[in-house]
């Protein structure tokens, strides 16, 4: 008799197949610039479930250009598997020939000509038509959001992410989790929540004071003759990325036990299907499920990883469903005697130049940004060089921040939070008011000034490193790297804690950073309360105006070994 993980193995073969096929017709067709939107909706339909996906929009609602890493190293057991695999590699590893519509939807090679072939990604009003065509073929299709949803733009931060909540409420998800939606601060979530018209779901997030859930941990769905459990598990390390001071009465943790006390609890109310809509991050997820049974699917998010196949873990199957509004996952799944018995997969990609805009969301969108619109299109200033983030070191983005910061606030270091969003422009392009917000809006934006020794800089330097390249998934706590200017550093992501970061210099002289001397340093998005300074979005806008064309240098400040 076949075991329930060779269904699930036979079914990922079946999966890369029929995604082998339609890559490759996406490829002839756009090759010779006929691709359809047919053609990337078109889905073999399969058993009596289905689930789509979204993650990590951050407040994207028109199209945009997002380069994936050049950069994601994995360590442990994480090492060279997916998602650590980039470019070339990556390609060889999916099978994907080079300079096709999937190899820029995928990875950084040759973005800019490629870029400038099959155009931008993403945009609501393309996502709402995939996801109705999906509905039309399945009316009882499950829409699951992975949360960093209402924050990252302009205008998500003027209207404490009401559009986004107005742009979802018409998407109409089923369910949702949670991570920057937080940085709004408690009152502002809750207010939100109170009116959503479907499930805020936090398994692992409590009350801070009585210890006790704070939040519907999961919701029971039937689609299709089907049970299903879709059970919320927000971002865990909230206090440690974001501001505490901002949820001061709430908790969040992994809390792995739960998860497991959840799923039986589920398990023991008689449902087929147990799906856990996560923004834990892909490598901490793959370690909860091999610690955890009874899940089936687990919908990732927060590191941002687009992954054209689905991952397995003994019999749970991990989808990735990228960021930005550049992908939506489409999962069928064969439900039988109360197991999952094979699925079908597709990521889809939104060219945004092939799928129709809604008519209805693409009204929605403009009226919300009407009221910024002449804002939003300011023009700043140009950019000679490809302006990007995403990467575990410095992207171009971060090194024009440091260099405004460097500028602005008469500073010897500059230092810029590694966080994952922030979109891309090419060179040649304009830089608007909206550009330097998607690279930077928050709700803690504050530039600060002030002195720092250079023992305390190589401190920062090591806890962020070990909250990326910690061997255990679960104190793995950060984003990327923290982004580093005026400085030169290595860092060795082998070595143990404490022992990474080496060769600290100061790039105006090329002088040792001494670790008993005083350096001025500037930085934004602090954790602590009370932090002044001029918003860094104002920071950038002064020194791009001073500057008028932006054109970087190639950053090697940063010496990588041990990869």
């Amino acid at each position: 008799m076949i075991s329930r993980r060779e269904f699930i193995q036979a079914s990922l073969a079946a999966s890369t197949i029929l995604g082998g096929a339609g890559l490759s017709r996406w490829s002839r067709a756009m090759a010779q610039q006929s691709l359809t939107q047919d053609q990337l909706l078109d889905f073999d339909t399969f058993g009596n479930v289905t689930l789509i996906h979204i993650t990590d929009i951050h407040a994207q609602v028109k199209p945009i250009w997002f380069r994936e890493p050049e950069i994601n190293l994995g360590v442990g057991e994480a090492r060279g598997v997916p998602p650590h695999v980039v470019g070339k590699d990556f390609l060889e590893m999916f099978k994907i020939a080079p300079n096709t519509p999937e190899a820029y939807a995928l990875t950084y090679e040759n973005f800019t000509d490629l870029a400038k072939a099959y155009g931008r990604m993403g945009g609501m009003d393309r996502v709402a038509t995939v996801v109705k065509s999906i509905r039309a073929d399945r009316p009882e299709a499950l829409l699951l959001d992975g949360g960093d949803t209402w924050h990252g733009s302009m205008v998500s931060l003027k209207t404490a992410g009401q559009d986004m909540v107005d742009i979802m409420n018409q998407l109409a998800p089923d369910a949702m989790t949670s991570h920057w939606e937080w940085t709004f601060g408690q009152d502002r979530v809750n207010e939100i929540v109170e009116g959503l018209p479907f499930a805020f779901l936090g398994a692992n997030i409590f009350d801070a004071e009585w210890d006790e859930p704070a939040f519907e941990p999961y919701k029971i769905f039937e689609r299709g003759g089907v049970r299903i459990a879709v059970i919320g598990q927000a971002f865990p390390y909230m206090p440690i990325a974001n501001p505490k001071w901002m949820f001061p009465d709430y908790s969040f943790g992994i809390r792995e036990e739960r998860m497991q006390e959840v799923v039986d609890e589920v398990r023991g109310q008689g449902v087929d299907l147990v799906v856990c809509l996560s923004h834990n991050g892909f490598d901490v997820d793959r370690k909860m499920v091999s610690r955890v049974k009874g899940i089936d699917v687990i919908l990732t998010g927060h590191t941002h990883d687009a992954v054209p196949e689905p991952v397995i873990v003994g019999e749970t199957i991990l989808i990735a469903s990228g960021s930005n509004g550049k992908f939506v996952s489409r999962v069928d799944l064969d439900v039988r005697e109360g197991r999952m018995m094979g699925f079908r997969h597709k990521l889809i990609p939104i060219f945004s130049d092939v799928i129709a805009p809604d008519a209805d969301m693409a009204a929605l969108i403009d009226g919300t940004r009407a009221p910024y619109k002449a804002e939003l299109e300011e023009v700043i200033g140009q950019t000679e060089s490809l302006l990007y983030r995403r990467g575990n070191f410095n992207g171009t983005w971060d090194d024009l921040i440091c260099e405004a910061m460097l500028s602005e606030r008469d500073a010897e270091i500059a230092m810029s939070p590694g966080v994952r969003w922030g979109t891309t422009l090419l060179p040649g392009d304009a830089i608007t008011r909206e550009d330097i917000h998607n690279a930077t809006s928050m709700t803690y934006g504050a530039c600060y000034r002030t002195e720092m020794t250079g023992e305390t800089i190589r401190t920062i330097l090591e806890d962020v490193a070990d909250n990326i390249f910690n061997t255990d998934p679960y104190y793995q706590q950060g984003g990327d790297m923290v982004r580093i200017g005026g400085m030169g550093y290595a860092i060795d992501v082998s070595a143990p804690i404490g022992s990474r970061i080496s060769n600290m210099t100061l790039l105006k002289d090329g002088s040792e950073i001494d670790p008993a001397r005083s350096y001025v340093v500037a930085g934004w998005a602090s954790v602590n309360e009370g932090t002044e300074g001029p918003q860094i979005w104002d920071v950038i806008e002064s020194h791009i105006k001073k500057i008028g064309t932006v054109s970087l240098t190639p950053n090697t400040s940063v010496v990588v070994t041990g990869a």
